[in-house]
């Protein structure tokens, strides 16, 4: 039996005629009639879409390309939080190749300040130039914040660390350092003294 095919998209669905009758029920018109006397399907465009698709996998799931061994996977590198017995936490997060500080040495760093929560309190870099104002500390108990110069020992000059500092060890006083100059910056920090602050720092120099 010679058939002639022709489709037309029509709205949502495509329907394909075969002969001169014609079937207004879909698929399920099919099984009321014999094959030889179907002249039209009309087939959600849906459907359609879903065997399209199907297809497509079938075809992936027999490509050559699949059946080769995925790429090794790499872990991703954990950043270890050390503890130290004053309650101060910190992370190496790049490990310096310049001179170690030690206890009494001059130091230049920058810093940004933030309340645990992620709220921004101050910083040595600004937000939007990037210029920095980076600033000096001797590494003593009378001129830093005991927290601060907790985590600044043993790290190398080009080394960033970030620490929890418990206001234990923070700004029990305001005459500790690191504080800004500027009244607002400052009021703004030492409101904050009573709560745990996150520290970055970047040494730069050991003086």
């Amino acid at each position: 039996m010679a058939m002639e095919i022709a489709h037309r998209f029509t709205g949502s669905s495509i329907a394909f005629s075969v002969g001169k009758s014609r079937i207004r029920n879909g698929v399920s018109g099919m099984a009321r009639v014999g094959l030889s006397s179907v002249s039209a399907v009309h087939v959600p465009r849906r459907m359609l879409m879903q065997l399209a698709g199907f297809g497509s996998v079938l075809t992936l799931l027999g490509s050559p390309g699949l059946a080769a061994p995925l790429p090794e996977m790499k872990e991703p590198q954990v950043i270890r939080t050390l503890k130290l017995p004053s309650g101060v936490r910190f992370q190496e997060i790049v490990e310096g190749e310049g001179p170690e500080a030690h206890e009494g040495d001059l130091v230049e760093l920058n810093y940004v300040c933030r309340r645990a929560n992620g709220y921004f309190v101050h910083s040595t870099v600004d937000q939007f130039s990037g210029e920095s104002s980076p600033v000096k500390l001797i590494l003593d108990g009378n001129d830093v914040i005991e927290g601060l110069k907790e985590v600044l020992v043993g790290m190398k000059a080009g080394g960033k660390r970030r620490a929890l500092i418990p206001p234990s060890v923070g700004y029990i006083n305001e005459t500790l350092k690191p504080i800004p100059e500027e009244f607002g910056p400052r009021r703004s920090l030492l409101s904050h003294a009573n709560e745990p602050l996150v520290f970055e720092i970047q040494l730069l120099k050991v003086l």
